[in-house]
């Protein structure tokens, strides 16, 4: 087994832009259990080397490399060397990237790991600068930019995918409009005029997840929030729709590959770091320069 790194494990997340989750984060051993995404997780390995299973293999990121993981693939994560890891990661939806390939079946780069230097451009697009939000025309200009690259780096040729995009986005649309709405699959195929189950085979195709899940996700991203925001975990599971805490601490495990409890611990150590960062920057005190 590597060593483990006496540095911290930290995580920070980036300023908010239109619904996109970026973070940079330092891991010193173990990262993350098994888990799945319902969204790409596209990022860049700043330093060390960045190790995790992801199809049954071991995969090893060094710094410049591209990591993308496909939704709903199982993958862990870990340091690869003693020094630890550091790296920058977007989350984003499918959707997103339906909207720039306008339904062409989604990018699939099968080995987790690419070193195309048109994928690693685009995602540093939007990595760069954490700390600063996107502008929404250099945002959508940016996620094209990735779509188009992803397409490159799978190495299919774009073609477009069989069914409906239009009621799987419409299913998708249904579930946004009432968040704390009990969402069945007949009350998607009722709102979208579909077959239940090709419904639900046309929203894997087009989103990546099966619906269940999607509505999962979309409650635990609610949960964080109100992590976030001091709320205890039994009253983040009630007000995010989750039977009591078990259940949502199951959920979330099973999602990020850590418990609620260390995720908001390892993010208020990327909160305490990034501040005393900014503190440094503005008061520099005597003699520093």
């Amino acid at each position: 087994m590597t060593p483990r790194s006496a540095a911290p494990d930290w995580l920070l997340r980036g300023a908010d832009s239109g619904g996109l989750e970026r973070i940079e984060a330092f891991f010193g051993g173990n990262a993350y259990a098994p888990h799945r995404h319902d969204t790409y997780a596209i990022g860049c390995t700043v330093a060390g080397v960045q190790s995790f299973m992801y199809r049954a293999s071991l995969r090893h990121s060094l710094a410049g490399n591209t990591v993308v993981l496909h939704p709903d693939e199982l993958h862990d994560g870990h340091a690869g060397t003693a020094e630890g890891f550091r790296y920058r990661m977007l989350y984003v939806a499918p959707s997103r990237l339906q909207e720039a390939l306008g339904g062409a079946a989604l990018p699939f780069v099968a080995a987790g790991v690419s070193t195309d230097p048109r994928l690693a451009r685009a995602a540093r697009a939007l990595l760069d600068h954490l700390d600063a939000p996107l502008e929404a025309l250099e945002e959508d200009d940016a996620l094209l930019s990735l779509a188009l690259a992803l397409q490159a780096a799978s190495g299919a040729p774009a073609r477009p995918a069989a069914g409906d995009f239009r009621a799987a986005r419409i299913a998708r649309e249904f579930i946004h409009d009432d968040p704390d709405r009990v969402v069945t699959l007949d009350a998607l195929a009722a709102a979208t005029g579909r077959d239940r189950w090709s419904l639900s085979r046309d929203f894997r195709a087009f989103f990546g997840t099966s619906p269940y899940r999607y509505v999962t996700l979309r409650r635990l991203d609610r949960a964080r929030g109100h992590m976030l925001a001091g709320r205890s975990l039994a009253e983040c599971a009630a007000m995010s729709g989750f039977a009591d805490q078990s259940h949502m601490t199951r959920h979330f495990v099973q999602a990020f590959g850590v418990t609620p409890a260390r995720w908001l611990r390892i993010a208020s150590v990327g909160r305490d770091l990034e501040n005393e960062r900014r503190t440094i920057v503005q008061d520099p005190g005597p003699g520093a320069f």
